[in-house]
């Protein structure tokens, strides 16, 4: 399999893209103004326990406090007052942490939404092959080397150079690497812990002692090992530092190493901006002609397959299967470009064989090994549903990318225009009921809104007249909300008509064309502030400004023609 990695760096943001066979797997976007905080260590203040919850606030320095779980504590002399390094087992939080205790803290989760960043004390500093942990005292071996003989080796080697009380975990990218290697990686990584030991005794909390690397360097710390075939770059600045830390890391991969200077945009010549745009949306269609639907909640993911245009060629169990086995591998794949993690249910076309349900949960496994981030399957329940979870450590692609609609605020569904035409009537009844001496009211409502309220050849609006006793002006702006309604003015028939009417018969206009008139499309339709203006036989001439004469005027639109230069 070809992979390869896209950075594309601007001076506001870097992006990162893992490319498997050019298909787009995982992406990374980071903003150049430090709004990143997984990794970082803070000398931290407790600033509030919860024995119910059994957790803990730390204030940070942030605008919201860290949020402490007792499970993610671990005492140890150095940062807690017990003289213990083991995680902490049947203790309440409150024999553990008290109000304004000093501690140190790195972040695991970054803030989300109107939750906090979520912290431990269990630190952990990652290099290139070894990941230093200094308040452990274990070994681990990265479960993605799978030989017997070189997991006892990489063990065996960690086990002669770790530091005492300490503990390490090797990585993948260890496999093959001497003894050299290791030695000088941790070399690297007891010195950075010992200054961030340094700020710790010298810095006032709340302060970030530590601040963990930008994505580039991240990326080659990583991500870019004998794995990857070539890493472009399109700043030659930030390739020349890449260089530069290859020198130090991995000088064998330098050759590999590419800058992209090509005049077309680095991420459309590989095909990513394309893959993101399809990634914010729900639906993702499968090359079987099946789709599958995402939706993401506050409490979790649900992922629908569908069989679609799909009709198959021989039977229906066939059709399932092959829809259900590429769902399986595009769902995998989503997961990493989208970036979703919690808790995940998958609908997946109902299956009578057995046989070939296990065949769809072992490829979504086998799919989701490529993974890097934590998955775990439970398997199927009663009603056929997959159940699995991904850890979640940051943003997904939605968060970074969308923010909520400021029509429907989240919920992916508005008021409905009748709905709506109900809701006027109400406001109007009350508006009349409490100024019952006025003789007109002006109402302003989105166009879609006001084409109901006023209903077809004006029907809905005279029956309102006649219920209330009242002229009543209805006008449509686009710049409301759907939901909106205002009411403009209340008062004497003159004024609101003057305020309402912005032409009256035998103005001559300039105004352009907007749509052809829905139940005469021979007509055009104009509107000025809102207010509808019919033109005879102009709806061919939609996008395009012409000359007219008012010389019909009504409560709700006008009547004109168009002057001939």
């Amino acid at each position: 399999m070809a992979k390869e990695i896209a950075v594309d760096a601007e001076r506001d943001q870097t992006r990162a893209a893992l490319l498997e066979d050019g298909n787009l797997v995982e992406i990374y976007i980071e903003k150049n103004h430090g709004l990143r905080i997984a990794g970082n260590i803070y000398k931290g203040k407790v600033a509030n326990v919860l024995p119910g919850m059994q957790a803990a606030f730390v204030d940070i320095g942030l605008d919201k406090n860290a949020f402490l779980y007792v499970d993610d504590i671990y005492i140890q002399n150095e940062f807690l007052e017990n003289g213990d390094t083991r995680k902490i087992k049947n203790n309440s939080i409150k024999d553990v942490l008290k109000l304004g205790q000093e501690i140190v803290v790195q972040v695991i989760k970054e803030p989300i939404g109107s939750k906090g960043a979520r912290v431990t004390t269990n630190i952990t500093i990652p290099g290139r092959y070894l990941v230093l942990m200094p308040t452990g005292d274990y070994i681990g071996i990265s479960r993605r080397i799978v030989a017997d003989e070189e997991r006892d080796r990489l063990k065996s080697l960690a086990e002669e150079i770790k530091p005492q009380g300490m503990g390490l975990i090797v990585r993948t990218v260890a496999e093959g690497r001497n003894k050299e290697d290791m030695v000088q990686d941790l070399h690297f990584l007891t010195a950075l812990w010992e200054k961030i030991q340094f700020k710790k005794k010298t810095a006032q909390a709340p302060k970030l002692i530590y601040k963990d690397l930008n994505l580039i360097s991240r990326i080659v710390r990583d991500l870019f090992s004998h794995e990857i075939d070539t890493l472009y770059i399109n700043n030659k600045s930030d390739y020349d530092r890449v260089l530069e830390l290859l020198d130090f890391v991995a000088p064998n991969l330098k050759e590999r190493v590419i800058l992209f200077n090509r005049q077309q945009d680095i991420f459309d010549y590989f095909g990513v901006e394309k893959e993101i745009e399809k990634a914010l949306n729900r639906k993702v269609w499968l090359k079987c002609g099946g789709y599958i639907v995402i939706d993401q909640t506050e409490a979790l993911t649900s992922i629908d397959v569908n069989t679609g245009k799909y009709v198959g060629c021989l039977n229906l169990e066939d059709t399932v299967l092959k829809t259900n086995l590429e769902a399986a591998k595009e769902i995998a794949r989503q997961l990493r470009i989208r970036d979703i993690g919690g808790i995940i249910i998958i609908d997946f076309i109902d299956m009578s064989s057995q046989e070939h349900q296990n065949m769809v949960l072992n490829t979504l496994e086998e799919e989701l090994k490529k993974d890097k981030t934590k998955t775990h399957i439970l398997g199927l329940t009663k009603l056929g549903l997959v159940e699995m979870t991904r850890k979640k450590v940051r943003q997904g692609l939605d968060e970074l990318l969308q923010k909520k609609c400021p029509y429907c605020e989240g919920r992916g569904r508005i008021i409905s225009e009748e709905t709506m035409s109900k809701r006027v009537e109400k406001k109007l009844k009350y508006i009349i009921s409490v100024n019952s001496s006025a003789e007109a009211v002006l109402v302003e409502v989105h166009p879609s809104v006001a084409s109901v309220v006023i209903g077809s050849g004006g029907s809905h609006i005279n029956y309102l007249e006649e219920q209330y006793n009242k002229t009543i002006f209805v006008k449509g702006n686009l710049d409301l909300h759907p939901e909106d309604i205002k009411i403009k003015a209340i008062g004497s028939k003159e004024d609101i008509q003057k305020i309402a009417l912005p032409v009256k018969e035998g103005d001559i206009l300039e105004v352009t064309i907007e749509e052809p008139h829905s139940s005469n499309p021979a007509d055009g339709i104009a509107r000025l502030e809102g207010y509808v203006v019919n033109i005879d036989n102009a709806g061919d001439k939609v996008g395009e400004t012409e000359t007219i004469e008012i010389y019909k005027t009504f409560k709700t639109y006008s009547k004109a023609h168009i002057i001939n230069k």
